[in-house]
């Protein structure tokens, strides 16, 4: 017989790998932007881990804030 522990089956797909950058990077930003659906919403909290969704939205909010930063240092050097 064969070993069917390996196999995928409908209750057990198999091992499954963690979402990609880029649907992370699209969940980060369509949830800074509050434009996130419930249906990415749901497949973003059934992921295995969160920890790729904090460190990507640290990232995120640490140049948005540098961005602003930039943006309102320019200004006020051209007034």
């Amino acid at each position: 017989m064969s070993d069917d522990k390996n196999q995928p089956t409908k209750n057990h797909p198999g091992p499954s790998k963690g979402p990609g950058v880029m649907k992370i990077l699209q969940s980060v930003l369509a949830g800074a932007l509050g434009v996130q659906s419930d249906k990415r919403r749901q497949e973003d909290f059934s992921s295995q881990s969160p920890w790729p969704y904090i460190v990507a939205g640290i990232i995120f909010t640490a140049g948005f804030v540098v961005t602003l930063v930039v943006v309102v240092k320019l200004v006020l050097a051209s007034q």
